[in-house]
């Protein structure tokens, strides 16, 4: 049995969200707002994404806003292609703030580590981190 797409499923429940589209292999691509990503991300784990696949951020472009790219998927047993979805967190160059998710993923953490965004809550972690 096909289960919806995320989109389909957010869009049935009132959650605000863009599609940005389907990449070249399928994978469908979604738009968050920094204010809504915690509470998508529960979601989006309790909906079966139970991987952070890879995690990456990079410029829009010169001056203007940050992105937080988030790949996740579905991974059960006996599925021979799981699905996954890619989800963009766009934040302000000049408060470049986005929720963590480590608390939900726990390989985020060391995703996080290296990359010019804070993520709220990671900081205090980090730098517990660095302490010992």
């Amino acid at each position: 049995m096909q289960q919806d797409r995320l989109s389909d499923w957010l869009v049935k429940h009132d959650l605000v969200h863009r599609s940005l589209g389907f990449d070249c292999r399928g994978i469908e691509t979604l738009q968050i707002k920094t204010e809504d990503w915690d509470s998508i991300a529960v979601i989006s784990y309790v909906y079966g994404y139970n991987y952070l696949r890879s995690q990456c951020a990079y410029d829009v472009a010169p001056g203007g806003f940050l992105a937080s790219v988030y790949h996740l998927t579905r991974i059960q047993y006996g599925i021979a292609k799981p699905e996954e979805v890619c989800i963009k967190v766009f934040a302000p160059r000049n408060n470049p703030r986005i929720p963590s998710v480590f608390w939900i993923w726990r390989s985020a953490i060391f995703k996080n580590a290296n990359l010019m965004i804070c993520w709220e809550s990671l900081m205090i972690i980090i730098h517990a981190l660095n302490v010992f």
